[in-house]
């Protein structure tokens, strides 16, 4: 009968078709050891391995309660095998010795028999007896309280003790630990006397010592931390320093870490040989011979013993002797095959022309990972492999990924995001991606060169778009402001009635920036401050004095839109104004040579109180809509119930910054209320901040009548049923009253730390239609999607001559590359990095940098690029040479722009 599937499979994925290699689908940890270890890791078990932090709390407690009855059923089997091979043996040795009339060797066996049936009983009765204990015994003590239960049933069956074992040799005591003894004395084994089982040859042993004779409890030799489980593998993983599976060693030898490195990645790549030799040698494998077996090959049959053993094939991997050498004389790592290994990468991208960016990639680091796991030998995917069966693999891989985010739909809604661009042969190119609260996916890619130039042309093609996507799961549809695609989007809107449009608040806030940047005095400041960045940055003696006076800091910051780069970078230079004053009043500055040609303008403008006078009314205007900008591009948590607030406090601060001069902050905020009344403001963004807990149940919200419209059209739109119209009116009551559920302690205190969309699903279960209407609209996007466009693929796909097949592919090419980057960004691997990051500052994307940073034509030549010494990344800053981590000092919010104007009413129209 075949094994029944382990639960921990559920939970976790194979990793290239081993059994052994494990990935958690909730932290995306992998395992060594077998879905066993696996499940330990779900549960979060102490001292074992290291527990899951993003497993939900019911399927830890579902795997600790497997783990319990597994452990306690795995103890029983084990008495029970026992039991039968001595009972097998007294009876085998009373057949053989007729003439022995000894009635205690009959009576002893026949108590062996009892004791078998017993534990069969026992191992029947253990459930019912789990099951009673486990709410009312803590998970470390449930080994004792099963024993005791076992032993008022069976007392002469089982014979439990507690010990804590100690080390005579070492002060430092171990880990408590709970062990099920036989009453019947074990046999001593000889390797118990000893460090390392008999007949081991495993390089580990030299390193560490077999504790109790229990090869799965292992000290090591060097930190004395006590091993259990996994055996001389995890000894050699905790010796090598690999993560993820048990704590690294502090105290081991560089020498011995290297040789245990080296050890393991061998390993790894003798056994993927191994398993190539057998797929090419398949039909060898069944020969008669082997197939009497019934194991496919793997066993076979020694002579007339009747007894069968694991035939272990002798594999010889291609281009490699008959003998391998000893591991223990395998080469360290040098730092000379380092550098090659450097060049050799350096060499391949330089070759083929591919971006440095590619090295911020996530998987660039686990292609080097999985290539030294394997070994020498490594042959690279083919051409054909490539853009055949491995972009066959991947499409598939994605598209299970964008299944799995489909099934959400139905509950929280989804936003389509149609992302319009140029490409550089004039093609008009339309991206669809539809996010939800769990992800974003790419749905296609289409070229709109002449459906563009219509707005009945495009209404067709985002008509195809909701069909595909379905009618009932869109909330939010989302272009940018575009003449035709704004009349298309609101004719989408007045179709179906159930869903709304609005454009992109990114891009309408951009369109703010773009605005402002043209009235005098905010030009005039971008001129001369440009003027300023170019001198640094087009002089290596000037750039290198810049960073050793800023400590390392960089004056231009990268951001996804030219003029988002623009303000970002003046709002850099004003932080660094003493640095700059004193590198161009320093005597360093005055004596040199650089200070005598053509660098007076740049001084005079570093000095010039007027230049920061307008930076300062610059930033004044700028900061808010940046913060704003900073809330749409975070992908913390979705921004649907935050941008009403946002825009609010946004205006609020620019009238206060002008102390409330009406003619002084006017010209700005007309420029501002135009676009947001005209392309962004949708019914959504009322409701939505309506309905934030963090924001209605605070003391200065006051309502007014765009939120309370907001609200009723929302109502009305995305509720098609008149019956839940009217639940939803009458339970929306409650939630202003804040009763029931509502006033729970717990509830109160998450109005602000939980995302608006959880807290509704946590505490409005007494309100089933107005919980989903509230989850369906906060778990929306406000912005489009930000992510890297591939040109070359995109040109290619969008050619008017092409081949049909040879377009599928490229298709399938695109389809894959836009989900490994949306999968990458919400990778729990990511959350890390992205909690320093600023999202609307991308070093890769370097729109607008050329306008800081080029050449104006009439400097001297000096040093080249490479006296130029190495920059710290101002957030995600810019950088000539290779940047160093720090952390960022200019961070903004929109929180902090309204915190000292809280006790203004909001009783204004947005």
């Amino acid at each position: 009968m075949p094994r029944a599937r382990d639960i921990g499979w559920e939970h976790g994925t194979m990793i290239a078709g081993h059994r052994h290699h494990v990935q958690c689908n909730y932290c995306n940890r992998i395992m060594i050891g077998g879905v066993t270890r696996f499940k330990k890791h779900l549960a979060s078990r102490r001292g074992e391995i290291r527990g899951c932090e993003a497993v939900p709390n019911e399927v830890r407690e579902l795997i600790e309660k497997h783990l319990v009855a597994w452990e306690t059923r795995k103890t029983t089997d084990k008495k029970r095998k026992k039991v039968h091979e001595e009972a097998s043996n007294d009876r085998a040795y009373d057949d053989k010795d007729t003439d022995s009339d000894d009635e205690s060797d009959r009576d002893y066996a026949a108590a062996r028999m009892d004791n078998l049936r017993a534990l069969h009983e026992a191992e029947e009765a253990h459930q019912s007896i789990y099951t009673g204990l486990w709410d009312c015994v803590r998970p470390l003590d449930y080994t004792v309280v099963v024993s005791q239960a076992l032993q008022q049933r069976h007392p002469v069956l089982l014979n439990f003790a507690v010990s804590t074992p100690t080390d005579t040799d070492h002060e430092e005591p171990t880990t408590e630990s709970q062990v099920l003894y036989d009453s019947f004395p074990p046999v001593q084994f000889k390797s118990e006397q000893g460090s390392a089982p008999p007949r081991a040859t495993d390089l580990g042993w030299v390193h560490g010592v077999m504790v109790d004779g229990d090869q799965q409890k292992i000290k090591c030799r060097y930190c004395h931390k006590m091993i259990l489980g996994g055996g001389i593998s995890r000894l050699k993983q905790h010796l090598a320093g690999e993560r993820g599976n048990i704590a690294p060693c502090d105290k081991v030898p560089e020498e011995v870490k290297s040789q245990m490195l080296q050890h393991l990645g061998f390993k790894v790549w003798e056994r993927k040989k191994k398993l190539q030799e057998e797929c090419k040698n398949e039909d060898s494998l069944k020969s008669p011979l082997l197939s009497n077996s019934g194991r496919s090959g793997k066993e076979w049959d020694e002579g007339t013993s009747g007894r069968r053993k694991r035939q272990k094939k002798q594999v010889i991997p291609l281009g490699t002797p008959s003998t391998q050498p000893p591991l223990q004389h395998l080469p360290f790592f040098s730092q000379e095959s380092v550098d090659q290994a450097d060049m050799a990468v350096a060499k391949f991208m330089y070759d083929a022309g591919i971006s440095f960016n590619a090295a911020n990639s996530l998987y660039f680091q686990q292609m080097a990972d999985a290539i030294s796991a394997v070994g020498p030998g490594y042959k690279m995917p083919s051409y054909d492999s490539l853009r055949g069966d491995l972009l066959y693999r991947s499409t598939q891989e994605a598209g299970e990924l964008c299944q799995d985010l489909r099934k959400s739909w139905e509950v929280t809604g989804c936003s389509v995001i149609a992302d319009r661009w140029i490409s550089r042969t004039g093609c008009t190119v339309i991206n669809f991606f539809i996010y939800c609260s769990k992800g974003t996916i790419f749905l296609k890619s289409i070229d709109a060169s002449e459906a563009s130039k219509s707005s009945e042309e495009l209404f067709n093609l985002f008509d195809s778009i909701v069909q595909e996507v379905g009618p009932r799961n869109i909330v939010h549809f989302i272009t940018d402001t575009t003449p035709n695609y704004k009349a298309a989007g609101k004719m989408l809107m007045n179709k179906y009635k159930t869903f709304f449009w609005s454009a992109c608040a990114a891009h309408c806030i951009n369109l703010m920036l773009e605005e402002l940047g043209e009235i005098d005095e905010i030009k005039e400041a971008l001129r001369r401050a440009k003027k300023v960045c170019q001198f640094i940055y087009n002089h290596a003696w000037v750039l290198n004095t810049m960073r050793k006076i800023t400590g390392g800091r960089d004056i231009v910051r990268p951001a996804l839109t030219r003029f988002a780069t623009n303000f970002l970078t003046l709002q850099n230079i004003v932080s660094l104004k003493e640095p700059l004053h004193q590198m161009f009043t320093s005597t360093t500055w005055m004596e040199s040579a650089m200070s005598k040609q053509r660098s007076w303008k740049v001084t005079e403008t570093v000095l010039d109180p007027q230049f920061w006078s307008l930076c300062s009314l610059t930033l004044k205007v700028t900061e808010p809509l940046l913060a704003i900008l900073n809330l749409v591009g975070s992908e913390e948590r979705p921004c649907m119930g935050y941008l009403y607030d946002a825009m609010e406090k946004a205006r609020r601060a620019i009238i206060d910054s002008f102390d409330s001069e009406e003619s002084s902050h006017l010209p700005f905020l007309k420029v501002i209320d135009r676009i947001w009344e005209e392309d962004l403001h949708s019914p959504l963004h009322a409701a939505a901040h309506y309905l934030n807990p963090s924001i209605f149940y605070n003391p200065g919200f006051c309502t007014n009548p765009v939120i309370q419209k907001g609200l009723l059209d929302c109502i009305e739109g995305l509720e098609p049923s008149l019956i839940a119209q009217d639940m939803i009116t009458r339970q929306k009551t409650s939630y202003d009253d804040a009763v029931g559920d509502f006033s729970r302690p717990v509830a109160i205190r998450g109005r602000e730390s939980l995302a608006p969309a959880t807290w509704w699903s946590l505490y409005a279960a007494d309100y089933p239609d107005l919980q989903r209407f509230a989850i369906r609209i906060l778990s929306q996007t406000c912005s489009g999607t930000r992510c890297d466009r591939n040109w070359s693929t995109f040109e290619r796909i969008h050619l008017k001559s092409r081949n049909r097949l040879e377009h599928e592919r490229l298709d399938n090419l695109i389809f894959v590359h836009y989900n490994l980057r949306l999968q990458e960004r919400h990778s729990a691997a990511c959350k890390t990095v992205r909690q320093t990051q600023d999202p609307i500052c991308v070093e890769e994307l370097d729109n607008g940098v050329d306008d800081w940073v080029e050449d104006p034509g009439d400097y001297e030549e000096e040093m080249g690029w490479m006296g130029v010494s190495g920059g710290l990344p101002h957030g995600d800053g810019f950088s000539l040479n290779k940047p160093s981590d720090v952390k960022d000092e200019c961070t903004y919010n929109v929180e902090e722009l309204g915190n000292n104007n809280t006790k203004h009413a909001d009783n204004q129209e947005t």
